[in-house]
């Protein structure tokens, strides 16, 4: 009976071949009103209708071949389409009762035909339990093979989204670039996830505003990514990282857009259009919305689903972790930085003992800014003070400790310390700061407060130097006949230990001389060795260089490849002049009232050699009222010495109070009295007292300075601020 069952069904199927496409529809018609999902999109559709046809076709052709009712096999397709089917996030109980729906169909139309093909009940009894035992294993095989591929690519799927997400978080957020930390979000989109990827941040989030900003919302695009495999030209463009003039610019996302949808309500969203499908989630991280980031398919068969939805949004929130980490470090670097360069000089002083040039580079990567300073200190006796320090650490508050020091430095400076005793005194300003941090309870902690120094002071008459360090690394000169080598100085605890001396070198420096001062970023940057960056340094120096301001990009360049080093750089460069004879004049002066006379008239004279006649007044005041003080209160021997001080350059050239081709005169008066002069003011019928107060009317600057023995009051006269009249001077004693 049962071959016959067999023969008669594999007629029955021959006579139902040319009626396949009635089959077809059938199926397809139950399939659109039973599981719509299946026909939610064309490829969708395509992909369905293809396997409703290839299963009705491969029944029917089987059977009417003659083949074993129950050797009957799907088509191999069929497990690519449930592959496709798990990629594309439908349901596996969608692919199942598709298989159980089509067989009901396929079931009714062969058992409609039999009674047309014969009356014998017993053989379409026969034929229908044979009928039904061969639909249901077709199905039950069809589905089992169909759930296992199912289920292998969706572990497979599972697998590449964990591995994507755990790819994320290594990939995404390697510096604390902001715009790095971008393109590493649209470049491991666009190779895994996406043909094209923007990502856009608020503006005000990228200017320090803490506070949400009201629509509409100004962005700036900060990167772009695109499949490498694309259409060459569209591919090639939209692959270029965006341009820094384009990053600048801000743009306003449309009313009503997803893209503003999602920076209001911080909702994800998901969307199709014809063959391109795009998700938009924000940035967010924090409880803060920073941007918003685009991911679009437009080459890619399968349209996003709410799977992928879901692992943009965790790929989206690592990202936005580190754009936050990123925002908020360059935030504080920016503000760090500011302090750091509010706290330099702006420019230096023009004097005539040195010609300068300085740089300061702040650390770049995740270093920032530390506490590396320089300065240019003008001093009496037309010398000038050389600063370079560094405070350990990085970051504001190692800014701000450096510039309390400098500060205190140059209020040290204005006392004319020597280099050793002022930074015994700045060793004690360490101390003493260290100490307040560690006693406020309300202050983050920072450890103990570290730092090293230089200090050197330049005298342009002697041609000499005098050098102190703490800690700090040697500086280096380079003569004139082009030998760069290192001053041999003491080394000096680091400021901050207390209780150890330091100590002071004199070395001669004739003119041209050039004095290299820098900390210790710049010879020990990109991991060679001190020896290896003093080398480099020397080399540096030596090569020929049309201006000092040339040699420092020289020495940069030579010595730091790249524009971040890893420590902050400071560095000072001083080419010396000396004061010859023609910019000094000296006289040994007696001891007696009467020397006062002689001196102004060789003051005169001097003057008018110099073509400084306008000064003749002033200057004939201030001497012999300093000349009096020193013979009336000091002791022998005394000596008076003028300075002639001016810009080196030629006509037009402005000197530290921006006067063009302003001249100076520096007058001092030295006895080896200790006592120190006092301006006060003199009562209606004290007959002295005045003196002090005449010279600081005439006087631009004046002061007093302490030598080992002795002392030096001195006055600073500037062409360019003449002496009051007469009638001003007598209301002012």
């Amino acid at each position: 009976m049962d071959g016959t069952a067999d023969g008669f069904l594999s007629r029955v199927a021959r006579e139902l071949v040319p009626r396949a496409d009635e089959l077809i529809a059938d199926v397809t018609r139950c399939l659109r009103a039973e599981i719509p999902e299946l026909w939610q999109d064309a490829e969708l559709t395509r992909m369905t209708s293809e396997n409703i046809t290839e299963h009705v076709v491969g029944v029917l052709t089987g059977l009417g071949r003659g083949a074993d009712p129950g050797a009957l096999e799907p088509p191999p397709s069929d497990v690519d389409r449930a592959r496709r089917l798990a990629r594309r996030g439908t349901p596996v109980t969608a692919m199942l009762r598709a298989h159980r729906l089509g067989e009901g169909v396929i079931l009714d139309g062969f058992l409609a035909e039999l009674p047309r093909l014969t009356d014998d009940p017993e053989l379409i009894d026969a034929v229908s339990r044979r009928l039904l035992a061969m639909a249901t294993g077709y199905v039950d095989r069809a589905s089992e093979q169909g759930v296992l591929a199912f289920q292998e690519e969706r572990d497979r799927r599972l697998q590449w989204r964990l591995s994507l997400v755990n790819d994320a978080g290594l990939r995404i957020g390697t510096t604390l670039d902001i715009t790095r930390t971008t393109q590493e979000l649209a470049d491991l989109a666009a190779e895994h996830f996406a043909d094209l990827v923007t990502v856009d941040l608020l503006d005000a989030m990228l200017r320090g505003h803490d506070t949400p900003t009201a629509e509409p919302f100004l962005l700036r695009r900060l990167a772009r990514g695109a499949r490498a495999d694309g259409a060459p030209e569209a591919a090639a463009a939209a692959a270029r990282p965006v341009p820094a003039e384009a990053r600048a610019r801000v743009h306003s996302c449309p009313d009503g857009s997803p893209e503003a949808r999602a920076l209001a309500t911080g909702q994800s969203s998901r969307h199709t259009r014809g063959t391109r499908s795009w998700l938009v989630v924000p940035l967010s991280a924090r409880g803060t919305t920073l941007g918003v980031t685009r991911f679009s398919r437009y080459r890619d068969p399968d349209p996003y689903d709410d799977e992928d939805l879901l692992l943009a949004q965790e790929i989206a929130a690592k990202a936005a972790v580190a754009v936050d980490n990123a925002c908020r470090y360059t935030h504080a670097r920016t503000t760090a930085l500011t302090l750091q360069r509010s706290l330099l000089p702006h420019r230096t002083a023009e004097q005539s003992a040195v010609e300068v040039a300085c740089r300061y580079l702040p650390a770049g990567a995740r270093a920032g800014v530390g506490g590396d300073w320089y300065d240019v200190i003008p001093l009496s006796g037309a010398r000038v003070a050389l600063v370079v320090g560094d405070v350990v650490g990085h970051g504001i508050h190692a800014a701000a400790t450096m510039g309390r020091l400098r500060t205190a430095v140059r209020t040290l400076a204005d006392l004319d310390l020597p280099p050793d005793e002022l930074l015994t005194h700045l060793d004690d300003v360490v101390i003493r700061l260290a100490a307040e941090g560690s006693a406020d309870p309300d202050r983050v902690a920072c450890g103990d407060i570290g730092a090293s120094c230089l200090y050197a002071v330049y005298d342009p008459v002697a041609g000499r130097c005098c050098l102190a360090r703490a800690g700090h690394v040697l500086p280096t000169v380079l003569d004139r006949d082009g030998t760069a080598a290192l001053l041999d100085l003491p080394a000096g605890p680091p400021l901050g230990l207390g209780g150890l001396p330091f100590e002071a070198v004199e070395a001669e420096l004739p003119e041209g001389s050039l004095l290299a001062l820098y900390t210790d970023g710049l010879i020990a940057a990109h991991g060679h060795d001190v020896d290896e960056g003093l080398a480099s340094l020397r080399e540096a120096l030596a090569r020929p260089a049309g201006s000092l301001e040339d040699t420092c990009d020289t020495v940069l360049d030579a010595l730091l490849p790249t524009d971040r080093p890893r420590d902050d750089v400071a560095l000072l460069l001083a080419r010396t002049h000396t004061l010859g004879d023609g910019q000094v004049a000296v006289w040994d002066l007696d001891p007696d009232p009467a020397a006062v006379g002689p001196a102004r008239a060789d003051v005169a004279r001097q003057l008018t050699a110099w073509g400084l006649e306008e000064l003749g007044f002033a200057a004939g005041l201030v001497v012999s009222e300093l000349v009096t003080n020193a013979v009336r209160y000091g002791r022998p021997p005394i000596r008076l010495r003028l300075i002639r001080t001016g810009p080196r350059a030629g006509p037009g050239r402005p000197d530290a109070r921006g006067h063009a081709d302003a001249r100076g005169l520096l007058c001092e008066v030295s006895d080896a009295g200790g006592a120190t002069p006092h301006l006060r003011r003199a009562r209606t019928y004290d007959e002295g007292g005045r003196g002090l107060l005449l010279v600081a009317r005439l006087a631009a600057r004046w002061g007093t300075r302490h030598a080992r023995q002795g002392k030096t009051v001195w006055a600073e006269l500037d062409e360019s601020e003449p002496a009051a009249p007469l009638p001003d001077l007598a209301a002012a004693l």
